[in-house]
């Protein structure tokens, strides 16, 4: 009769990640975190069959993580489309993205930099004018005065732009506090919306 597994998945999951967190991905293997729980490599290698297994898991799991991070608790479903929510949903997303590389620095690296086995983390046309990011774009335009396309561009600019800012700071590139990088990203944010005017009033 085979071995009843008593160690469930997402305690393996819980564990790698909040490894991959605190020590980084490269810290992350079988034995490593079976010590990490405290049990036997069998119910990891039973969950996850090899190591690819648990790698693609630990992404997908690293990845629901971030996402669930990224979206403020108090918007709703059904409000995320009113003019308010749009840009407490955009300012939002900007802040956990920059407080991922503040204080998870490991994590950013795994999911944003190259580490992840899922490849890219995301197509950076699809984020700035996706079907799940329509109603935001939507609710900055109205609020704004500008077209769809032209809030999809600033949108775009802001995300390579903080992009950028976060990398470094992940990296210990840079170095600044968290107030003073909403600052810059808020004021080249800004910055991307007067050149849209601009162009509209030229």
């Amino acid at each position: 009769m085979a071995r009843k597994v008593t160690v469930s998945k997402e305690v393996i999951l819980d564990a790698a990640l909040k490894m991959l967190i605190r020590d980084g991905y490269a810290s992350v293997n079988i034995k490593s975190l079976a010590a990490e729980i405290g049990c036997s490599t069998q119910p990891i290698a039973w969950h996850f069959e090899n190591m690819d297994g648990l790698r693609i898991s630990l992404a997908e799991y690293a990845k629901e993580y971030a996402d669930k991070k990224s979206v403020p608790k108090s918007v709703k479903k059904a409000d995320q489309e009113t003019q308010l929510n749009a840009i407490e949903g955009f300012e939002y997303m900007g802040r956990s993205y920059v407080k991922m590389a503040l204080k998870e620095p490991n994590l950013f690296k795994f999911l944003y930099l190259g580490e992840s086995p899922l490849g890219k983390p995301y197509e950076l046309k699809s984020i700035s004018g996706a079907t799940e990011n329509a109603g935001m774009i939507e609710g900055i335009a109205e609020l704004t005065g500008l077209s769809f396309e032209q809030i999809a561009r600033v949108m775009k600019n802001t995300i390579i732009y903080s992009h950028g800012i976060a990398t470094m700071v992940a990296t210990g590139v840079f170095k600044a506090s968290e107030k003073e990088i909403m600052a810059m990203i808020k004021t080249a944010s800004e910055a991307f919306l007067i050149k849209e005017r601009m162009q509209t009033n030229g």
